[in-house]
């Protein structure tokens, strides 16, 4: 495995290199064709999620399990989390009876900053807040650099909701890392012009954004946030910025057109592309389960 890696944690990807993200997207690859010889026998992963998910957690329950791994049937909603303890106490608690990898989503931006290096296990950030989703950002970058091999020159579209994405800023970080152009596209209150401090180009014309692009990555519209007068009403969303086989001609002819899930269709993306011939959507999700076990490996290496 490569040597471009030394670290326990992944919370992010802003402040890794080009050769630790590198890292783990050629450990990716390698399991594809040569899947590993139980690295992770004897370890005990535990999921700490106050957020809900299907795809981040069965893929990473996948995930550990191939690895040899034991999978802890722990629940945040009935721990004692729910009546107050804290998330360093849980995890102390829970390392003491032989967790070695937990696997983190919070709805709190930042929050395993200062609680990954006050435990010996490996912390693994599933998503905080609108800050990261490092391991989703991964998977999109292996399902990309199978069909490109090099990241150097291509443009990349990142269409919907980048306000609340910690999807969006994830793959931005990588992405500009590995020489690869960043356009953000949405309206005005979903995409205020300040991201352009983090690197994006910013765009609001989405026939304009989407013309040349090598991908697109569409993003959920979060409806439980639209109540805050982000956007006039969802059809008015879909007819200005829904990702329709018309527009979808405007991208490069071979460009793959790609979606975290899950999907709203008829909304941000029509199902004639989401389930066209550009879809890399199913191989993003079986992708995710290779980019998570590249991770849970290169982290334990460092651990011991």
């Amino acid at each position: 495995m490569t040597k471009d890696w030394g670290l326990k944690d992944l919370l992010g990807l802003e402040r890794l290199s080009a050769a630790n993200i590198e890292a783990i997207l050629d450990a990716a690859a390698s399991f594809k064709n040569s899947p590993p010889k139980s690295p992770l026998a004897g370890r005990v992963v535990a999921f700490l999620f106050s957020e809900p998910s299907t795809r981040t957690r069965s893929s990473f329950e996948a995930a550990a399990r191939r690895l040899g791994a034991e999978v802890l049937g722990f629940s945040a909603a009935g721990s004692s989390l729910a009546k107050g303890e804290t998330l360093l106490d849980t995890m102390l608690n829970l390392e003491a009876i032989g967790v070695t990898h937990f696997i983190v989503r919070h709805e709190r931006s930042g929050v395993l900053e200062d609680l990954a290096p006050r435990v010996k296990a490996c912390v693994i950030n599933a998503g905080d807040g609108a800050h990261e989703h490092p391991t989703q950002a991964l998977l999109d970058l292996l399902t990309l650099r199978e069909r490109w091999g090099s990241f150097k020159g291509r443009k990349v579209l990142i269409l919907g909701d980048i306000r609340h994405s910690r999807v969006a800023r994830s793959n931005l970080f990588a992405l500009k890392k590995l020489g690869a152009k960043v356009v953000f596209c949405g309206p005005t209150p979903l995409v205020p012009d300040d991201f352009a401090a983090l690197g994006a180009a910013i765009e609001h014309d989405v026939d304009k954004a989407l013309k040349g692009a090598d991908a697109v990555n569409v993003l959920r519209l979060q409806l439980e946030r639209m109540e805050q007068g982000f956007v006039p009403s969802l059809a008015d969303y879909a007819l200005a910025y829904q990702l329709t086989p018309a527009r979808a001609a405007l991208m490069k002819p071979d460009a793959p057109v790609l979606h975290p899930g899950p999907m709203n269709r008829g909304v941000e993306i029509s199902s004639e592309v989401a389930d066209g011939p550009r879809s890399a959507i199913l191989d993003q999700v079986a992708n995710g389960v290779l980019a998570r076990m590249a991770v849970l490996a290169l982290c334990e290496r460092a651990r011991v």
